[in-house]
């Protein structure tokens, strides 16, 4: 067979070399275009990355001349948050007395409007301390904030032991989970510990050393003292609040969904028993306690949320269980001892160090859940101050966790019908008992003005609880309408 003619070959290839040619410079001109080529290699004209404002336009386009926009609304100018021009007492006398007359609040009724910048201008009606209830967690927040630090972390252990066994240390993680946070769950803020992540950690370390067969103890010996108050009434247990320990899951709640378990530690070591089987590692025997030799090594550990941003959630949701372990993490750091009584004073002289008052008040827990408490409209307002301080900013998840009415924590399903001016413009910690109902907050007025407040009711018949919690909503949010400067 004869072979192929090469002149064939030639003649296609210079038939389709200009095609060829054609399009490589097509192709070139186009990246040139898309990437800035020309520019960056050339260093002609302007770099879009760099300098987009001195690109000049397609050539035919025609772009109008920019002009200076009109302003939006007026500036606030003097009336800003930040101006001390005080409050005009008389025009909030005449707007929130007659909603303190509402039959609804009972006969005692405790109400202090001042400005965020000048605590010597403030509006109050009755004197004396009331039953704070929940807006005690105000002070909780800020005194372990004062103490710890916003970054603080608590740290969930598991320690070595004799032989084989190990020791599950509890570190008063207020917050520490049976199981970790599912992804893209926006509703479970912040992403805590859980005793899932622990266990696997601790069974890579016991593998590690041919360990499959283990002795479960526990310690929970972070925090000293009774476990319940003795200023709580019993019927608050089960069903209210855990008995408080430094090792539980799930702040202590039954895995069926109702009520507490009577024993937390013990329900957490047995949580954790049942995770280390799910990676083949068996706990013989039931759980014991112990405490673990503080010079035993450490297998695994898990750390909580920042301190941060779990005041933040105690605050919002006024969570009663984390602020009893707050409260005892600032006895420990204060006073070397994780009790109720220990943490209240240590508290105490902190948040009188940062210029709170505390005439007149009576104090025993970290949740507001003894109705033998009792503090001022003073206390609470400057603890707010204290809060909102530019000069203390470790402390500012106090205000940030504050409820937003209408939207947020204890005050999203309030504000609503009866009181929508207050949406959006009220921030406030609630607090409920039965006979009692409180706000302390943040409002901003018509000029601009920042406001703190106080109200509270501590002698509401019970047939009037839900109508006493409208009557302080309606007072915050004619704060909201308010052109309260002087």
């Amino acid at each position: 067979m004869a072979g192929r003619d090469p002149r064939h070959g030639t003649a296609a290839i210079l038939r389709w070399l200009p095609v060829v040619l054609v399009l490589i410079l097509l192709a070139a001109a186009g990246a040139s275009y898309r990437f800035e080529l020309g520019p960056r290699w050339l260093g002609t004209g302007p770099d879009p990355a760099d300098d987009p404002a001195a690109v000049a336009p397609p050539v035919g386009l025609a772009l109008p001349t920019p002009v200076e926009p009109a302003e939006v609304a007026a500036a606030l100018g003097s009336a800003s948050a930040s101006d001390d021009r005080g409050l005009d007492v008389r025009r909030l006398q005449r707007l929130i007395r007659p909603l303190l007359d509402d039959p609804d609040l009972g006969p005692r009724v405790r109400a202090a409007v001042t400005t965020l910048d000048d605590p010597t201008t403030v509006y109050r009606s009755g004197r004396g301390p009331a039953i704070p209830a929940s807006t005690l967690k105000l002070l909780t927040g800020t005194a372990v904030l004062a103490t710890l630090g916003p970054e603080h972390v608590f740290t969930t252990t598991v320690r070595s032991g004799p032989g084989n066994r190990i020791v599950l240390v509890g570190g008063g993680d207020p917050l520490l989970a049976s199981e970790p946070v599912e992804p893209g769950d926006t509703a479970a803020y912040p992403a805590s510990a859980d005793m899932l992540t622990l266990a696997r950690a601790t069974a890579e370390a016991l593998r590690e050393r041919g360990t499959r067969r283990v002795r479960l103890a526990y310690d929970d010996t972070l925090f000293t003292g009774p476990a319940v108050s003795p200023r709580w009434p019993e019927t608050y247990l089960p069903g209210v609040v855990t008995p408080i320990s430094s090792l539980w899951v799930d702040q202590g709640r039954s895995p069926t969904g109702s009520g507490r378990v009577a024993d937390p530690s013990a329900a957490a070591a047995e949580e954790f028993a049942r995770a280390l089987g799910r990676f083949r590692i068996r706990v013989l025997g039931e759980p014991r306690p112990r405490r673990a030799d503080p010079d035993a090594e450490t297998l695994a550990g898990v750390e909580s949320a920042p301190l941060a941003a779990i005041v933040e959630r105690m605050v919002s949701l006024s969570d009663n269980e984390a602020a009893e372990v707050l409260l005892r993490h600032v006895g420990l750091a204060v006073r070397g001892e994780g009790s109720f009584t220990a943490g209240v004073r240590a508290a105490r002289a902190t948040l009188a160090d940062l210029g709170v008052p505390f005439a007149g008040a009576r104090w025993y827990d970290g949740s507001g859940l003894s109705r033998e408490n009792r503090l001022t409209s003073e206390t609470l307002l400057e603890t707010l101050r204290v809060a909102a301080d530019p000069d203390r900013p470790e402390l500012r998840a106090v205000l940030t966790g504050l409820p937003v009415a209408g939207f947020t924590g204890s005050l999203a399903v309030r504000f609503e019908d009866a009181v929508p001016r207050g949406r959006g413009l009220v921030r406030a910690k609630t607090g409920t008992l039965t006979g009692v109902s409180s706000l302390a907050g943040l409002v901003t007025d018509r000029h601009g003005q920042l406001l703190l407040f106080v109200l509270m009711a501590d002698r509401v018949a019970v047939t009037d609880t839900l109508a006493a919690r409208d009557a302080l909503d309606r007072m915050a949010a004619a704060l909201a309408t308010c052109r309260c400067a002087a």
